[in-house]
């Protein structure tokens, strides 16, 4: 049985890996950088890039169902009011921070109109909203468990940014207590002894991706 919700008809009537159910904002503001033409996926860290039947991950620039953020600096193709994916400056980019996520491609797919590439914008949802995601991590990306399966998605679980910009269930790559093998992606994330890094939340998941619906559903809270 289809979720109930805003959205409407079948999911491969859509290519977009974001399927809106209740939308917050439509987030229009921000200029995409250049690179949010150009970045191959995933961006960061290749071990684990995320297999979906309605993503074409070999696509180029930032993907729909991906995180939007902040990117001011000018190493990264940045400035004022300038978004994309995540800066390929990694860890040593301080004010690179989740807005969202994005809602189409920057690049679109063969036989669709491509408003990104033509307006240098690329909406992104935010203020909250339920979302259906089939982009998202599904292997631990650093650390000693890098390869291995993430601990499966479940009801009530944090969602947060990967080092790739795709959603994720899990902080630290490797499961095990110190400030190393980080699995998020935040340019100034910090880290408090005995309860761990401390990021941006993007959303609370209420529904894990099964055979039928290849998503996870979450509310977003940013």
């Amino acid at each position: 049985m289809p979720l109930l919700g805003q959205a409407s008809g079948g999911w491969a009537e859509s290519s977009s890996a974001l399927r809106i159910l209740y939308v917050g904002h439509k987030n229009s503001v921000g200029v995409l950088t250049a690179d949010s033409f150009t970045q191959t996926n995933p961006p960061i860290v290749a071990v684990a890039a995320t297999i979906s039947t309605q993503v074409n991950t070999a696509a180029l620039g930032v993907l729909s169902g991906s995180v939007c953020f902040t990117r001011p600096r000018a190493a990264g193709g940045g400035g004022s009011n300038m978004v994309g994916g995540p800066d390929p400056l990694g860890a040593a980019t301080a004010d690179t921070h989740p807005l969202g996520c994005f809602i189409n491609s920057a690049n679109g797919n063969a036989y669709e109109n491509t408003p990104g590439t033509a307006s240098g914008v690329g909406p992104y949802v935010s203020s909250m909203g339920t979302y259906g995601n089939a982009l998202y991590e599904t292997q631990v990306l650093t650390g000693a468990g890098a390869g291995n399966a993430l601990t499966a998605y479940a009801v009530g679980q944090y969602l947060w940014a990967s080092h790739n910009g795709y959603l994720t269930n899990a902080v630290t790559g490797d499961f095990a207590g110190g400030a190393t093998g980080l699995q998020v992606y935040e340019g100034n994330i910090g880290y408090t002894a005995n309860v761990g890094p401390v990021c941006t939340l993007i959303g609370v998941l209420k529904m894990p991706a099964d055979a039928t619906q290849g998503e996870i559903v979450y509310d977003q809270w940013i």
